[in-house]
């Protein structure tokens, strides 16, 4: 999705969440259990752009025929290690993200993202209760 991609190369947190369902589901290439929520999907992306920083490129895009899925190849670097993956999507009948899954190659950089996003797992579950504690009623 053109927005998506835009926004993450921006690094705009704020139109990355915007793009969120609030019931989205993202599949981490190195969790078994998919996550799901608005809070926690910003969270973890968050983490991730702090992980693959300045590197991070998106290098092709695939729209599929009904323009609800998408595909955005991606590489970077994390911890010295090059990678590859792709970022499936697919966009709801109100235009908002409610299912990413990303995938990434080699093993080996697998791993290093996996290390990396591991570190990040405090602040990201903080970072995600805090935004859903701000959204209750008081």
């Amino acid at each position: 999705m053109r927005e998506f991609r835009a926004a993450v190369e921006a690094r705009d947190e704020a139109a990355i969440e915007a793009l969120l369902a609030d019931d989205v589901r993202f599949t981490s290439p190195v969790a078994f259990t998919p996550y799901d929520g608005k809070h926690i999907t910003a969270a973890i992306l968050r983490a991730v752009m702090r992980v693959m920083g300045d590197d991070f490129e998106y290098v092709r895009e695939f729209v599929g025929t009904d323009e609800h899925d998408h595909a955005l190849e991606f590489r970077s670097v994390v911890a010295g290690k090059q990678i590859s993956g792709c970022d499936f999507i697919h966009v709801n009948d109100d235009g908002r993200i409610d299912d990413l899954m990303v995938m990434v190659r080699p093993l080996s950089s697998a791993n290093a993202l996996a290390e990396a996003m591991g570190a990040q797992f405090d602040r990201i579950v903080a970072e995600a209760t805090a935004a859903a504690q701000n959204d209750e009623p008081r």
